[in-house]
């Protein structure tokens, strides 16, 4: 695809960035402090900036530095995990310890979220450690239990906070690049099998899990209750019909609705914009994965291509798991819609995989360089005569 394959991610991401900050005016200020209505906005304005100057640099640094310093970003990414069980520094919220702030030290600003630099810090390292260890792929210690073993230190970390989402999700991504890595498909599958087990168990004994899966079966019956969110969503997508209310005209937003300028602002898209824009939303992530896969498939080397991977699954498994829950398709977890949703943390380290991928489409598409092995192709069978 060539350069269609970067304009296509570009303007989907800044598509979406636009959208985001519209909603967010439309939805956020029924939410927000009386005195001080337009905070979320202002602050996802400021969170936007910084993510904007973390693509450009990204962009500019050859991603082979995060294969050289991958090591370190991963332990400094598993410490502030740590962290947020430290009572000074670690801030819960609704029963989930997922955030380290500066607050106690009259720093309201600083209040960031570890787990989304880990996810960037974990595909660093199972990318470089499937590019390091190529010709041991297809063994069961190196090209698969050792490096499922470190990406578990901080999906462990994240499910302990209780943010069973991103461990959901981190853990099918890591599953994939060992896939594309080369490793065998049944490891692969017998491990996502096994997962279901070990989540099929933790949700049977958590109340609260147990509870939204007894919503999401039946959201009616528990539209007062555990269901309310994906049922006044559901409500809010059927208002909204082909055209939507009107940009500002939805109604599910004024207090019927929690969390509707975060995990569930792709319903409030519906409402008001309709299945126009709902489809928009959709297609936008489509485009990323394909660009960002056109991208990964012609990097100059191996990690290149399973970083971009990498970071696509990241953007769009994490995007298509959102309007699952926000449609009533699986039940109800916290994740945002990637550069939509309010939320710092996600749109910066998001914007800055916007980064390294468009490096990496650089790096690919520079004529100093030379192509090498890529991982999407396969030996063909010729037929001799």
């Amino acid at each position: 695809m060539g350069e269609r394959s970067l304009h296509l991610l570009v303007l989907s991401v800044v598509g979406l960035l636009g959208l985001g900050i519209v909603m967010l005016l439309s939805t956020s200020v029924f939410s927000a402090d009386p005195d001080d209505i337009y905070h979320d906005v202002n602050r996802q304005a400021l969170w936007m900036g910084f993510g904007l100057v973390a693509c450009v640099v990204c962009a500019a640094i050859d991603y082979r530095f995060w294969q050289r310093w991958r090591w370190a970003f991963f332990g400094l990414a598993c410490v502030l995990l740590a962290l947020c069980f430290v009572p000074i520094l670690g801030e819960g919220r609704n029963g989930s310890y997922r955030w380290v702030s500066l607050r106690d030290f009259g720093i309201d600003f600083i209040r960031v979220q570890p787990s989304e630099m880990a996810k960037l810090a974990t595909v660093f390292v199972v990318a470089g450690w499937a590019a390091k260890y190529v010709e041991r792929r297809r063994e069961l210690g190196f090209g698969f239990v050792f490096p499922l073993f470190i990406a578990l230190v901080p999906v462990g970390l994240i499910a302990v906070e209780t943010d069973m989402g991103t461990a959901i999700l981190l853990t099918t991504v890591v599953m994939a690049l060992l896939f594309l890595a080369g490793c065998r498909w049944w490891l692969v599958a017998g491990s996502f099998i096994a997962s279901l087990g070990v989540l099929a168990i933790a949700v049977m004994n958590n109340e609260n899990r147990w509870n939204r899966v007894m919503a999401f079966l039946d959201p009616e019956a528990h539209r007062h209750g555990y269901g309310q969110q994906q049922w006044r969503s559901l409500l809010a997508l059927g208002e909204g019909g082909p055209g939507g209310l009107g940009l500002g005209q939805g109604r599910e937003k004024l207090m019927h609705l929690s969390y509707a300028h975060t995990d569930f602002i792709f319903p409030m898209i519906g409402e008001e914009l309709g299945l126009y824009g709902t489809l928009g939303v959709v297609l936008a992530f489509a485009l990323i994965l394909l660009g960002g896969f056109s991208i990964a498939k012609a990097a100059p080397d191996r990690f290149g291509t399973l970083l971009g991977a990498g970071i696509v699954l990241l953007l769009t498994i994490q995007a298509a798991l959102n309007i699952a829950v926000t449609t009533s398709a699986v039940p109800n977890k916290g994740l945002p819609l990637p550069f939509v949703s309010y939320g710092g943390s996600n749109l910066l380290f998001s914007l800055a995989g916007i980064g390294i991928l468009i490096n990496i489409y650089r790096q690919g598409h520079s004529p100093a360089t030379e192509p090498r092995e890529k991982l999407f192709d396969r030996p063909r069978r010729t037929l001799r005569v």
